[in-house]
């Protein structure tokens, strides 16, 4: 078995976020699923900050600043998400968050109708991208 950057940590945190998809199920808007979540987190012991500032900087200059949904550890980025299916523009939005922060690894979770998981992986010059057992019940 390969061992990832961060794998105890981000094991924990999909088993939070499977946790919490059983509990909750489909339907819900994404704030609900970030509470929650960090709720679970927190709960497991982990430092959780939601909505974690991302700044984005062009030539010197702050050109813009968006949030994360989570920030667990002050190592990995959650982008989460409840739509019927992860697309590109989603995985291009998580890598971005990395890119713009530094942070080397991120996880896309959607709460949709079947619950998802993307590790993305961000290293100055290369992006990894693992795939993720689709279910964990």
């Amino acid at each position: 078995m390969t061992t990832y950057l961060h794998t105890e940590l981000t094991r924990e945190i999909i088993g939070c976020f499977y946790h919490v998809y059983n509990q909750l199920g489909y339907g819900f808007l994404e704030k609900v699923y970030e509470n929650s979540l960090a709720h679970e987190l927190r709960k497991r012991g982990m430092v959780a900050v939601q909505q974690a500032p991302v700044e984005v900087w062009y030539d010197g200059l702050r050109v813009g600043e968006y949030y994360a949904d989570l920030l667990v550890e002050d190592k990995v980025l959650l982008e989460l998400k409840s739509v019927s299916r992860l697309g590109d523009e989603q995985m291009a939005q998580l890598l971005n968050y990395l890119k713009a922060t530094g942070k080397e690894i991120g996880l896309l979770l959607n709460f949709g109708p079947r619950p998802e998981v993307r590790r993305k992986v961000f290293q100055t010059a290369r992006i990894i991208q693992y795939p993720i057992a689709q279910e964990q019940k």
